[in-house]
């Protein structure tokens, strides 16, 4: 996910990931609960059954002691690694969890254990391209509901499982992992998957440095590197007040594919002060090839 910001003075662009699973170190702050912004909920759990949920501040860090709420009445608290160990409700159905504090829900299809039985684990669908960067979802049975008793790696890598479900894995690719189609292997409990291949992408943003005035319409360019296909990206306002990200928000645009695989975004500044816009990969799902 691409983070784009402007204060009048300067315009840079960074590209954002969880520090926790790239290793931070000892020396860098923990997030503070009161930056969480984003919840990690599967989006399928089990009656009865464990699941792990995480919490990411605005730069992609898990965040510890958030307060996280659950439609039925549930609450529990993240803890040091950002992430919570939970068990799902028995009733079927949909559930919504929330940040405290914040607007905004995550909703959870919770399933009958029969649904979700399998002698072994079944990889049902995973995305075709996912990025770099950017965590990426696969959907199955027979997963692990603490996210840490789950074995992914990728291109002989270890992955990180920010949360995960009996049905339902959100994944962090490896820091050092190359642009390309790579070998994606799932364990748990050492009951291993077939592997499979994602095709993984950079994302590079080309953007003018210099400061954006009121009324002065930009454009950002997203390089693709890793494939020549055409590939959907979604660009999103985080500050509508500061600047207008033409068309919608949020805007979703194909890249051309080729060589030169290029997206453009266009803003617009309205007033000075700091924006905010994220562009990511949009998932296209299918079964694991």
């Amino acid at each position: 996910m691409f983070m784009c910001r402007r204060d009048p003075a300067l315009f840079f662009a960074c590209l954002v990931a969880s520090v926790f699973a790239h290793g931070a170190s000892a020396q860098q702050p923990v997030p503070a609960a009161s930056g969480a912004r984003m919840l990690l909920l599967p989006r399928r759990i089990v009656s009865g059954e464990r699941a792990t949920l995480a919490v990411l501040d605005v730069n992609g860090r898990l965040t510890p002691g958030v307060a996280v709420i659950f439609s039925n009445g549930d609450r529990l608290t993240t803890d040091a690694t950002g992430r919570a160990l939970f068990v799902a409700p028995l009733d079927r159905g949909v559930i919504f969890g929330s940040i405290r504090g914040r607007t905004g829900r995550v909703a959870t299809v919770i399933l009958s254990p029969g649904e979700a039985a399998s002698a072994s684990i079944e990889v049902s669908s995973a995305p075709r391209v996912a990025s770099l960067t950017d965590r990426f979802e696969i959907f199955g049975r027979s997963f692990c509901g603490d996210a840490d008793a789950n074995q992914v790696t990728i291109a002989g890598q270890p992955a990180i499982v920010l949360a995960s479900s009996p049905t339902a894995l959100v994944v962090l690719p490896p820091l050092d992992l190359q642009p390309g189609s790579a070998a994606v292997e799932v364990s748990c409990a050492r009951r291993p998957s077939p592997p499979f291949s994602i095709t993984f992408v950079g994302l590079e943003l080309e953007a003018n440095s210099s400061p954006l005035k009121p009324g002065e319409h930009r454009t950002l360019t997203v390089r693709v590197r890793g494939t020549m296909a055409k590939i959907a990206l979604e660009a999103r306002n985080l500050a509508p007040e500061i600047a207008e990200l033409a068309g919608s928000n949020p805007v979703h645009v194909s890249s051309t594919g080729g060589a030169e695989n290029l997206a453009r975004f266009e803003v617009v500044g309205r007033k000075n002060g700091s924006f905010l816009i994220s562009i990511r990969l949009v998932p296209w799902l299918g079964p694991p090839r």
